[in-house]
């Protein structure tokens, strides 16, 4: 069954400020995930395998280095002369400020949606890990006859900065929604991805506009549960939210599991920009356990359940242990490194010992000499 005309947008820089380390010089969309991709091809990949071939990419602020990793979209398949991925910006044309919260970033992006033609948009955050089949999602949609239809998986609330819960009946429709509540247990929850008809998203805009409201959740979502028909999609599968500096270390260190990284990455179908790096190198010297080595490296110590990101060189007599150490690192001869995150271009020095722990890795900010 072929889907109906889909347009995506991607909110790139949503969220920030749960993870104030990784996106002080970048948008949350850009950081690095899993030794060779960003959190942006999530989102980005599942919206190309389900036949959208128009993506509207909304920047913030700091979004070179995401510009630097889309491109031109090529490696999504999204190089096109009409349609293909549109960077848009911050500004929604009536004002000069950025966008503070979704309701703002909506408005930003009335401009891409009133000169698209697809009749339906499916609109996502950059900030989590996950498949989803966005046609099965548009099919559902229309056989509910929905308004909005909101993708949420099932898992113990994170009492993170905001979040939205909600119950569904039989059908499928949400007959209960919260934000921020006190709870315990699994809860159906949001995860920031939303269908609806074009228009229908317009109209929302623009009513917003005119009672001059500013939360989409408060003053939109929360107040409609019984005028406009919310339907819930259960996302299955792996599902992890990047909403502090532990889960982002947790969903890497998930990686090391062989089952989950399968389902993620098994259909070879997370795409990513394409770096021409040489294989990585290992010495006599060098012991590696259960950890991902990218392309580029060049290993003379030992690495356990680490990831380690394209041309990191660490030197003998070094042992990294649950790290994550990001592109063009260089750890010196004799160190010891254990719960660290340590971001792009940093040098440690030789015979140097550094330590976190699982609840509070040890970051380090990028181009940082130690």
């Amino acid at each position: 069954m072929k889907m109906a005309s889909t347009v995506g947008v991607i909110f790139s820089s949503l969220n920030e400020q749960n993870v104030p380390e990784l996106t002080k010089l970048r948008s949350i969309g850009s950081i690095p995930f899993g030794g060779r991709y960003r959190l942006v091809d999530f989102a980005l990949s599942s919206m190309v395998n389900s036949g959208i071939t128009t993506v509207g990419m909304l920047a913030k602020n700091n979004y070179q280095s995401l510009m630097d990793h889309l491109g031109s979209g090529k490696y999504w398949d999204l190089a096109r002369k009409e349609g293909g991925l549109i960077l848009l910006p911050p500004y929604n044309g009536e004002t000069e400020t950025l966008y503070k919260n979704r309701l703002e970033a909506l408005k930003s992006a009335t401009g891409f949606l009133k000169k698209a033609k697809e009749d339906f948009v499916v609109i996502a955050d950059s900030d989590s890990v996950y498949k989803l089949d966005y046609s099965k999602v548009i099919d559902f949609h229309i056989k509910k006859n929905a308004d909005i239809t909101m993708v949420y998986h099932e898992h113990v609330t994170k009492k993170s900065h905001y979040y939205i819960t909600f119950e569904t009946n039989k059908t499928g429709r949400i007959t209960e929604l919260e934000i921020n509540p006190v709870t315990d247990g699994v809860r159906k929850n949001y995860i920031n991805v939303m269908v609806a008809r074009r228009s229908f998203i317009l109209g929302l805009v623009q009513n917003a506009i005119q009672y001059g409201y500013t939360s989409f959740g408060r003053d939109i979502l929360s107040p409609s549960v019984k005028s406009l028909k919310l339907y819930g999609y259960k996302l299955d599968g792996y599902y992890q939210n990047i909403d502090s500096l532990v889960s982002y270390f947790a969903a890497n260190m998930e990686l090391l599991n062989k089952n989950i990284r399968n389902e993620i990455f098994g259909g070879r179908d997370i795409y990513t920009k394409v770096n021409d790096s040489a294989p990585a190198k290992f010495t006599e010297t060098a012991k590696v356990k259960n950890s991902l080595i990218a392309d580029g490296c060049l290993i003379e110590g030992t690495v356990e359940n680490s990831i380690l990101f394209r041309g990191v060189k660490v030197g003998k007599g070094s042992v990294i242990k649950n790290c994550i150490i990001m592109s063009d690192d260089i750890i010196g001869e004799n160190c010891n490194l254990a719960y660290i995150i340590s971001d792009k271009d940093s040098v440690i020095r030789d015979n140097r010992v550094l330590a976190g722990c699982e609840i509070q890795p040890f970051f380090i900010n990028k181009g940082t000499l130690i």
